[in-house]
């Protein structure tokens, strides 16, 4: 897969000489959340949806809310997981792509990335997804990828999850038929098990346990 082959020119940039009309009435026909403006091929900046429709004077020209502009864009050589970064950071759904020579040569659409990151075998549902915690001063990435792929699994991905001042909670994909081993071993190694799975010996005789103790206390 090849991200660039997703960078798109449907929505034509404006420039600072458009009217706030001109950039009213595209956001009126495109769902998108921010316009950019080029001039001479290169990016200015973007104009929020939300500034241009606070502006009451449609006839004046872009040029005179360069204040409003917002910075922001990317390049040809980033990647799937940065991009999705840049969209969360600036609440937007589209992304100014720059080439090597800082020429505007199209956007990024949200929608099309989120459908190629769901694609991809990280998040494909017949995976396997395992969530664990550990304290920082343990943790290893090396250790979960150890961990993953001495049971014979097969390790798709991870990330950092969530992090606190003294533990981190790690989110793994992976492809496996023998869960149960694994979630076992991450204990072995005091990992703390997040998520919940049906073939989780450790559960189920925790369980047995419970029944058997309210059992008792019913006698």
């Amino acid at each position: 897969m090849n991200i660039n082959d997703y960078i798109l020119k449907e929505i034509k940039a404006l420039s600072l000489e458009d009217s706030v009309f001109n950039a009213h009435d595209l956001c009126k026909d495109l769902p998108i959340t921010h316009i950019p403006i080029v001039v001479n091929n290169k990016l200015i900046g973007c104009f929020a949806e939300d500034d241009i429709q606070t502006i009451e004077n449609k006839d004046v020209v872009l040029s005179e809310y360069t204040h409003l502009l917002q910075q922001f864009h990317t390049n040809t050589k980033t990647t799937l997981l940065e991009l999705i970064t840049l969209f969360a950071e600036n609440d937007c759904n589209i992304i100014p792509v720059l080439d090597e020579d800082q020429n505007y040569i199209g956007y990024y659409d949200l929608r099309d990335i989120l459908d190629v990151f769901t694609d991809s075998p990280f998040m494909h549902q017949d995976n396997e997804t395992l969530i664990v915690a550990k304290t920082k001063s343990d943790f290893s990435m090396s250790q979960v990828s150890q961990i993953v792929e001495s049971n014979k699994a097969k390790l798709l991905g991870l990330y950092v999850s969530k992090e606190s001042a003294d533990d981190v909670e790690i989110t793994i994909k992976l492809s496996s038929e023998e869960m149960n081993e694994i979630i076992q071993t991450f204990r072995r190694y005091d990992y703390n098990v997040i998520s919940q799975h049906e073939d989780d010996s450790y559960l189920e005789e925790l369980k047995d346990r419970a029944n058997y103790l309210r059992k008792y206390l019913d006698m």
